[in-house]
């Protein structure tokens, strides 16, 4: 493990894992927070906890308290961020201002990857990554987590990009940054609410082993990038691609029309979406996050039995 600095707190259970080599899958906090609205979240997050341990595997939920860096979170840090309305939204760029500040914080997926980094732990599952945004050529809009998955060596297991972003774009951006993409039991992209997006994959793996295996060649050989695992939600929970981007649309046109920008804009078209859905994209949301836990504790499993 990473010598950890002294704005670290790791959760005792967490530390002993990763003192012993045990199996530890990150979760990041920033879609209790602001991505699912309470009580859900604290239900969704102690359900997510529990599914990792259900495979002998030490969930790392992780977040900023009081300035301090959280690897592993209790009960009481867990109401804290799902039922609090000051809570700050945490990408790798704010990590140093919100220590300074001693600031409360969910992380972003960018910010989880670089501090699940620094305390050795090598697979983290999340809902959907961020991306290249629509409308970017005017906006510039570029999510920080592609840049982080470019040169922070993990597995992320994601349902793809959140639906709110430009698929194909961020693809394209993907491959110029030599970040490998693999379907899983899949060969097309997911599209978070969606099973597919039509968009093919080049790379495919059907087993966590397969997953694991790749990814200690890709250490191996010293590949700095992370390989993102897109893992699409089921199809008996997902919103058809046809009926989702109507709303997506809608939500999309209100966020231009209240000018709406910056970290703002994923939270309320979020939230909008579940309003316009009646909430039929809050299941899917927390169905597809738990498949990905589901997969990221298989993986992380795998990839300790192989390194015994």
């Amino acid at each position: 493990m990473n010598s950890i600095k002294i704005h670290f707190s790791i959760n005792p259970k967490v530390e002993t894992a990763l003192f012993k080599n045990r199996p530890v899958l990150a979760l990041e906090s920033t879609i209790i927070a602001h991505g699912i609205p309470y009580p859900e979240n604290i239900k969704f997050a102690r359900q997510a906890e529990s599914l990792v341990r259900k495979y002998g595997v030490t969930p790392a939920t992780i977040a900023i308290i009081n300035g301090k860096i959280h690897v592993g979170l209790n009960n009481k840090q867990l109401e804290i961020l799902t039922s609090s309305n000051n809570i700050e939204k945490i990408a790798v760029q704010d990590i140093a201002f919100a220590i300074t500040q001693e600031l409360t914080g969910a992380t972003t997926v960018s910010a989880t990857m670089c501090l699940a980094h620094l305390a050795g732990i090598d697979v983290f599952a999340t809902g959907g990554i961020g991306g290249v945004h629509r409308n970017s050529k005017n906006t510039y809009d570029i999510s920080q987590d592609l840049i982080e998955l470019s040169h922070t060596p993990m597995v992320v297991v994601s349902a793809g990009v959140k639906a709110i972003l430009d698929i194909p774009k961020t693809l394209e951006y993907l491959e110029t940054f030599s970040i490998p993409v693999v379907g899983y039991q899949t060969n097309e992209f997911p599209a978070f609410y969606s099973h597919s997006s039509g968009i093919s994959l080049k790379t495919r793996c059907n087993t966590p082993e397969l997953v694991a295996q790749l990814f200690i060649n890709h250490q191996k050989i010293d590949l700095q990038s992370a390989i993102l695992v897109a893992n699409p939600v089921s199809k008996s929970d997902e919103i058809p691609k046809n009926v989702i981007d109507k709303y997506i649309d809608a939500a999309l046109a209100e966020c231009s029309e209240k000018n709406i920008i910056g970290k703002k804009v994923t939270p309320f078209l979020l939230k909008r979406i579940v309003e316009l859905t009646d909430g039929q994209s809050l299941k899917t949301n927390i169905a597809l996050a738990l498949n990905n836990v589901k997969l990221g504790a298989q993986i992380v499993l795998k990839l300790s039995e192989i390194e015994i």
